[in-house]
């Protein structure tokens, strides 16, 4: 067993004395916390939220029996590959896989990669814990910086499907902005003034008095963002406990936040021709859809066109 021992330097919130502690982003901390990994006084605490006193003790523990405690439930196949060529690696991101590593975490999808091409992946982008989906690497240097461009201009145009609550407007445009939320580390805040620029559409697919299918087209790419405006709507991911999801759907537990990136269009690094990059839906969100008789867009040319055309009159 690996742990971690301290003591909390000053009175605050316990995700943030753990990410302190462990060097880490505070949403790796909170994932710990969740997990049943830290002790507060020699009880568990997986509240990441709960105020604790300086100098409490505390434990986290990082490994158990060989297993890491922020480490993701083995998968039936290490790395489902969409496309792959000279330039680049397209893979289908599992739900509950770290994009990077972590500490004291065993797998990431960065290292599945890397060890699948033999050398390191260059990191283009990167999805939550829990959202799955299309994620690419570059394979070269030339390659990563050329997909990085891509997302850093726009030209990148990304659909997600998600299941969110059931008061999601028919359609529309949020460009709410988002700040840090002060009171709770790790989360984000909409906000009609100050903070970071950004801009989703969406679009309601069908629903139920429970719950509604969404896809959304992201113009900005800022952490959490998708998350935030659509709780911000009324609407929240179902299992997105972080920003008030449901826990529990018609028959169903969520274990995790509901939301996939499906589509992404984006331009070659080598040739410049757009490369049309689909991750079908993943079991977890394939029986909502198939409830409702709601049949994923594949091609939405009106909206992923706009989405590009905005990015490039900024």
């Amino acid at each position: 067993m690996k742990r971690r021992a301290f003591q909390t330097p000053a009175a605050g919130p316990l995700v943030r004395s753990v990410a302190a502690e462990l060097g880490c982003p505070e949403d790796e901390a909170r994932t710990l916390v969740e997990r049943g990994a830290v002790y507060v006084r020699g009880r568990r605490q997986r509240d990441p939220a709960v105020a604790v006193p300086a100098d409490s003790p505390v434990l986290v523990v990082l490994e158990e029996a060989g297993r890491a405690s922020t480490a993701a439930p083995p998968g039936p196949a290490p790395l489902r590959i969409l496309h792959e060529d000279q330039d680049l690696l397209a893979v289908d991101k599992p739900p509950g896989l770290p994009a990077q590593p972590t500490p004291g975490g065993v797998r990431s999808l960065l290292l599945l990669a890397s060890t699948h091409l033999g050398r390191a992946a260059g990191l283009v982008h990167r999805l939550d814990r829990d959202t799955s989906g299309v994620t690419v690497f570059g394979k070269s240097q030339a390659a990563t910086s050329a997909l990085a461009a891509s997302f850093r201009t726009g030209a990148a145009r990304k659909q997600y499907l998600a299941v969110t609550g059931p008061d999601l407007p028919p359609e529309g445009m949020c460009t709410l902005r988002l700040a840090r939320d002060r009171t709770r580390p790790g989360r984000w805040m909409a906000r009609a003034r100050d903070g970071l620029e950004a801009e989703t559409r969406f679009r309601r697919l069908g629903g139920t008095p429970e719950l509604a299918l969404a896809a959304v087209w992201p113009r900005t790419g800022r952490t959490h963002q998708i998350r935030v405006h659509l709780a911000a709507l009324g609407a929240p991911i179902a299992g997105d406990r972080l920003y008030g999801g449901v826990a529990r759907l018609p028959g169903r537990e969520v274990d995790r936040s509901l939301l996939h990136a499906h589509l992404l269009v984006l331009p070659h690094p080598r040739t410049g021709a757009p490369l049309r990059l689909l991750a079908p839906l993943p079991a977890d969100l394939e029986p909502w859809f198939t409830a409702l008789g709601v049949v994923p867009p594949e091609d939405a040319p009106e909206l992923l066109t706009a989405a590009g055309s905005a990015a490039r009159r900024r």
